[in-house]
């Protein structure tokens, strides 16, 4: 992974696992812009081999390991993510990709979605998106909610 030109020093960066698909659909891995970490819909390739693992549970997991990696580079974490969209081609495969969620995502508990799809490949069963908002390290986020809460 690479970080890509951002705008001209500005706080906006640009991650890229190198995948070929990014090049060719013009697109980055994330967007870290401030606090903000925007990572783009994830599938289940393995990067290193450019392989697509058969089982939704192995894609599954690799795509939360690209996920990490991604969020790693920009000076996040897993637990930073605010936001999840889950993208699954089959309702079948929701009991079996929401242990590996739980795991990853269990103690988190970003607002998420899952949705039953078509995704570009056929051989794509899931495809994860995540948006993360960094943290200072003693687990509160760096805004304060109560600064924007309205009065009752």
């Amino acid at each position: 992974m690479g970080l890509g030109s951002g705008n001209g020093g500005g706080k906006r960066r640009l991650i890229s696992t190198g995948s070929p698909f990014e090049k060719t659909a013009g697109y980055s891995r994330a967007v870290i812009d401030g606090d903000w970490c925007f990572v783009s819909g994830t599938t289940g390739y393995d990067y290193a081999t450019m392989t697509m693992p058969e089982s939704v549970e192995e894609q599954t997991r690799n795509c939360l390991s690209t996920i990490r990696a991604t969020l790693l580079e920009g000076s996040f974490e897993l637990a930073d993510v605010v936001r999840a969209h889950y993208y699954v081609t089959s309702q079948s495969y929701v009991s079996r990709v929401f242990p590996i969620l739980g795991e990853a995502f269990g103690d988190i508990r970003p607002a998420a979605t899952m949705i039953v799809c078509q995704l570009n490949e056929p051989e794509m069963k899931i495809e994860i998106e995540v948006t993360a908002l960094r943290r200072n390290r003693t687990g509160s986020y760096t805004g304060s909610l109560a600064q924007n809460r309205i009065a009752d």
